[in-house]
């Protein structure tokens, strides 16, 4: 009826009405998608390093993929192989995979994704926004860690890594998932007496840079 009335006003249809927003696509399809990027830092040495990792939209779930001081194409591709082969054995259900449009990602990367059923999305040229969750993670990663930690060499960074990758996965609140963590569900409500007889205990990780607190058992 409505297409009926604007027709015969002669006015045509707003163009691509059916076409899906870059928000619908998000919305719709973070269960099964990731995101992945490309993060510089120097060591006190003053060598660079490049650390590759993605996350999960819909869990938050972090996975440091590796560090090199050397990108080639074929550490990049490995550590695709790795990423795939830890999402089966996760039984990670993904589709889609975000990138930008970086030259370290080789044409084989893609090809990897692709033969286990993920499709490698790139985002527009200097549109860091297109891969926002991603992009939020690694300033977090700048602010929490990068920023405040004297890292030697190569291997000191990687358990650096090691240590923040589990404390986002396993201990650190986010918003967007209610103060949940990415293998951590939200605790159950404390009553008025249990706060009253609270006991917490905090644990330093990394020399103490980054604190957890813990009720106590």
């Amino acid at each position: 009826m409505v297409w009926e009335v604007l027709k015969a006003e002669g006015i045509d249809p707003a163009p691509d009405r059916g076409a899906t927003t870059w928000t619908d696509f998000l919305r719709t399809q973070a269960d099964a998608l990731l995101a992945c990027d490309f993060i510089e830092t120097v060591t006190l040495t003053g060598q660079g390093q490049y650390i590759l990792a993605v996350i999960e939209h819909a869990t938050r779930r972090v996975r440091i993929l590796g560090t090199t001081a050397h990108p080639t194409a074929n550490w990049v591709t490995q550590a695709a192989r790795n990423l795939v082969m830890d999402l089966e054995d996760a039984g990670a259900t993904v589709r889609y995979l975000i990138r930008d449009r970086d030259a370290k990602f080789p044409a084989l990367f893609d090809q990897i994704l692709a033969d286990a059923g993920i499709q490698a999305v790139l985002t527009g040229i200097r549109m860091p926004r297109m891969n926002s969750i991603m992009e939020r993670w690694v300033q977090t990663c700048r602010h929490e860690l990068l920023d405040r930690t004297l890292i030697w060499n190569e291997s000191h960074l990687r358990r650096a890594l090691h240590e923040f990758e589990q404390h986002h996965n396993a201990h650190r609140p986010h918003q967007a998932m209610n103060q949940a963590a990415p293998l951590r569900a939200v605790p159950e409500p404390l009553d008025p007496g249990q706060i009253a007889r609270l006991d917490i205990r905090r644990r330093d990780r990394l020399g103490g840079a980054i604190h957890e607190y813990r009720h106590a058992a």
